[in-house]
């Protein structure tokens, strides 16, 4: 594809398209287009157990490959606790539900202000 935008799009849709067969859980896309220099987009998902994780993440590898995305970047895959997988142009963070909820990376990219207490 000529169009950089398109592309991006295209590796966006097949990503979540290839978490869902991989009934990945709790599946969040979270667009960071003019937000962040690192990546266009990021995705962070759960898997129910270590096995989980890692099939989705072996899934994702070989799918990203097929479809021609290139080599991606892998960290965590001995654990399979958290992988992620760095596209380039998409970060795709996999993680057990426990360490996910312990690091709750989603926050850090939350576009809503915290709450603060009312003033009295």
């Amino acid at each position: 594809m000529a169009d950089p935008d398109a592309r991006i799009a295209a590796l966006e849709e097949m990503i979540l398209a290839r978490l869902d067969d991989d009934q990945a859980q709790d599946v969040v896309f979270i667009d960071l287009k003019g937000k962040s220099a690192m990546a266009d987009g990021l995705v962070v998902a759960s898997g129910r157990s270590h096995r989980h994780v890692g099939a989705i993440a072996d899934h994702l590898l070989r799918a990203l490959k097929d479809a021609g995305y290139g080599k991606a970047r892998v960290e965590g895959m001995p654990h399979c606790d958290w992988v992620l997988i760095d596209t380039g142009d998409v970060i795709i963070h996999l993680f057990r539900p426990e360490v996910r909820s312990f690091y709750n990376i989603e926050k850090i990219w939350s576009v809503e202000p915290p709450v603060s207490p009312a003033l009295s």
